[in-house]
């Protein structure tokens, strides 16, 4: 089986479930570093940064995978603090696609 970063984020065809709890255990335990799972609908991470310039650095490398991965976090700056959290809003919780962006974003 692929590693979650090295797989691509895909369509899911209409009327596709979100992951149920099973599953989230399942693919959380295949990330390499801590990320929260909220209400089973999100997945949230906190990433501290020495200066705001790195911060902004690795925000616009987020952006050129979500670009690509057409799957795309939502991005809290705080100086330097990049707060990603990700969700597929189309089925209304997580699906493989967020947990295969997560694990892009922890090789950065």
């Amino acid at each position: 089986m692929l590693e979650l970063k090295n797989r691509s984020c895909f369509v899911l065809s209409k009327g596709t479930p979100p992951m149920n709890n099973q599953q989230i255990v399942e693919f959380k335990s295949m990330l390499t570093s801590e990320w929260n799972i909220q209400e089973n609908q999100k997945l949230k991470k906190e990433f501290q940064f020495e200066n705001f310039k790195r911060a902004i650095a690795f925000v616009q490398e987020i952006a050129l995978i979500a670009e690509k991965e057409q799957h795309h976090p939502d991005i809290c700056i705080q100086y330097t603090t990049v707060e990603i959290e990700l969700s597929t809003h189309d089925i209304g919780g997580l699906s493989e696609n967020d947990f295969i962006m997560a694990a892009k974003i922890e090789s950065l």
